[in-house]
This record gives structure tokens, C-alpha cells and sequence, in this order.
């Protein structure tokens, strides 16, 4: 869910890119502006103007069409709107009418006596659909924030975690250096989209593209390096965890078994790097970030290593040379 109450002047007011603008006017109702949108979905009241209400998906923006402002016009030249008047009984939180239309007096008479939002959109009914679901599905998303630094690796979105001071940082900006480019530094917030996919942008837009360097300060990456090395978002594909080399602990050397973290009900594939004087991290986040391309590609070098070796040990080298009485060895 959003942080915070949505409401349909929240709505109204989104700023948005204008390929997905929602293009929203308030036309009446002025006073339902302070409602709060609950339920990220809408509803086309097709069967509530016929008076059935059986399962009306109240809670839910309504929005009208052609079709059903030509219901509306056959029910006005009729007089007769006592379904109208029994569908503003229930609570929903204001409707909209595409393709520019503009409701009869009475109905808008009757909208504003329930203090509900009358909207106007100059977009085809199926468009705003299409855009205000992208839309809910983006403010209502369960979303976090998280301690380390996100990057884009080779298009591959790489979450760097790890403790204060491990270098984090320094590890982003010889990246960027290199050509890749910095999504978040320090803080990042993640959202979860679709159920299954974690997008990562910076907490705060002011901010989020300024590093702070350990002896040097605070940098505005897109300054520096230009605007080819930032993004907003990214989904993250990969997590990396970055920590002091423990001479008493075993990492992984093969690759055979992927661990995994959980954001937000998601699981996204991790790894461990060890940190130490001499290990060139940049060079290995790039190689693990083409591996990572690989696997999406159907390829697994693991797999492909373990399969080798098994050929290898039913090949008639390998056993005369275990049968064998020489001691090669």
C-alpha cells in the first residue's frame, strides 16, 4: 500500500511523463476531492445503471465510457434516474468519464449531493485503463528501504550490501567509471511490482545521485560523469554482498549453489564477495553480472563445469589412470 492516504486529488495531481499522463480535470464534485482511493483497480458500472447492484464493486474509481454514457442520455431523456441516485449511495471514491465527455446537468446535480469527484479525460476509455492500472500498481506497491548502493552492470540492476565502511561506495564510482551507471547511493527504496519483480530508485530524488566518498566528500555523480551514467529505476536482478575477507570461512568456489534473498516476498539471486586488500571487486562484479546475463540466456557455467567433469571422469583416461599401477598423483 502507499505510505501515506491516496486520495483523488492525489490523483488528479500526479506529475507524469506524458506518454503516461492520466490527464485528469476536476469537472464537479469539488468537495469529494479529499476522498481516499483504497482499492487499486476501477470499475465500469455498466450493470449498477440498470439498477443491479448484486456484487457492485464499491471502493473502486468508476469510470464511464461511451457506452455507458449513452445509457446515462437514454435514462436523462426518460427521467428516469432513480438508479443513479441509488448508485451514489454507495461509497467509491469518484468517477470518470473518458473521451472528453461531459455528464448531464442532473447527474452532476445528483454527484454533487453525494460530495463525489466528477473527472474529465480527454483519453479513450481502454487507454486510461491501461494507464491509471500502471499507475495503482505503482503507488500501491509494498515498498522498503534499504542500506547499500544500487547499479546497472551490463543492464543487469546489482544491489551492493554490506556493512558501513566495507566500500560500497568506492566500488559504484570505479563501476561508473568504467561505464556503468548508479541508480541510488546509501539509501534505496524498493517496491514490489506485479508480485514478482523489485524495482529500486533513490529515497529521495534530490539526492539519490550524489555519493559520499570516504575522504573526499559528497559528489554529484551526473555532474561529473554526465547524464549517460545515472537512471532513475532498475529492477533488481542480482544482490552482492560485500564483506571482510574471514580466512576461517568457506565461500563458494564453484557456483553450484546460488543462495537467494527475500524482499518483499520476492527472491532474488545472491552472492557473497570477500573483501581484501588486492582483489580488483569492479572487474568481479562486471564478471558476475555477465554470468548473471548467461543464466537469463539459458546458460550456466556451474552446470556446464559439473557436466564436463562428469564426462571427463567416464572417459577410459581417467580410469586406467585410477586403476592403474603407476602413482600419478
Amino acid at each position: 500500500m502507499a505510505d501515506k492516504s491516496f486520495t483523488v486529488l492525489d490523483l488528479i495531481d500526479m506529475e507524469l511523463p506524458e506518454h503516461t499522463a492520466l490527464r485528469l480535470k476536476c469537472i464537479g464534485g469539488r468537495k469529494g476531492l479529499e476522498k481516499v482511493i483504497s482499492v487499486p483497480d476501477i470499475n465500469r458500472p455498466g450493470l449498477a445503471l440498470t439498477g443491479f447492484f448484486d456484487s457492485f464493486a464499491t471502493g473502486r474509481v468508476q469510470l464511464f465510457g461511451k457506452g455507458e454514457n449513452a445509457y446515462l442520455e437514454k435514462l436523462h431523456a426518460e427521467n428516469k434516474m432513480e438508479s443513479i441516485k441509488e448508485m451514489f449511495t454507495y461509497d467509491f471514491p469518484c468517477v470518470v468519464f473518458s473521451h472528453g465527455i461531459t455528464p448531464s446537468e442532473d447527474f452532476m446535480k445528483i454527484a454533487e449531493a453525494a460530495d463525489c469527484s466528477v473527472l474529465q479525460t480527454d483519453l479513450e476509455s481502454t487507454e486510461f485503463l491501461q494507464r491509471i492500472l500502471r499507475l495503482f500498481s505503482n503507488v500501491f506497491a509494498p515498498r522498503k528501504t534499504l542500506h547499500g548502493v544500487l547499479v546497472e552492470v551490463y543492464g543487469i540492476g546489482i544491489l551492493l550490501t554490506g556493512h558501513s565502511g566495507v566500500g560500497k561506495s568506492e566500488c559504484a564510482l570505479e563501476l561508473i567509471e568504467r561505464g556503468h551507471r548508479l541508480v541510488a547511493d546509501d539509501v534505496v527504496e524498493i517496491r514490489c511490482v506485479n508480485g514478482n519483480s523489485i524495482l529500486g530508485q533513490g529515497a529521495n530524488s534530490l539526492i539519490s545521485h550524489h555519493m559520499e566518498i570516504r575522504g573526499l566528500g559528497i559528489i554529484n555523480v551526473a555532474q561529473m560523469y554526465g547524464v549517460g551514467s545515472i537512471r532513475e529505476q532498475k529492477e533488481i536482478q542480482l544482490v552482492i554482498k560485500l564483506e571482510e575477507w574471514d580466512s576461517a570461512k568457506i565461500y563458494d568456489r564453484v557456483g553450484n549453489d546460488m543462495d537467494t534473498v527475500n524482499y518483499l516476498g520476492v527472491k532474488i539471486p545472491a552472492i557473497e564477495i570477500p573483501v581484501k586488500p588486492g582483489r580488483n571487486l569492479p572487474i568481479i562484479i562486471e564478471a558476475a553480472a555477465m554470468n548473471e546475463r548467461l543464466k537469463f540466456r539459458g546458460y550456466n557455467s556451474a552446470l556446464d563445469f559439473n557436466q564436463n567433469i562428469l564426462k571427463w571422469i567416464e572417459t577410459g583416461e581417467v580410469q586406467a589412470a585410477y586403476y592403474g599401477s603407476d602413482d600419478s598423483y
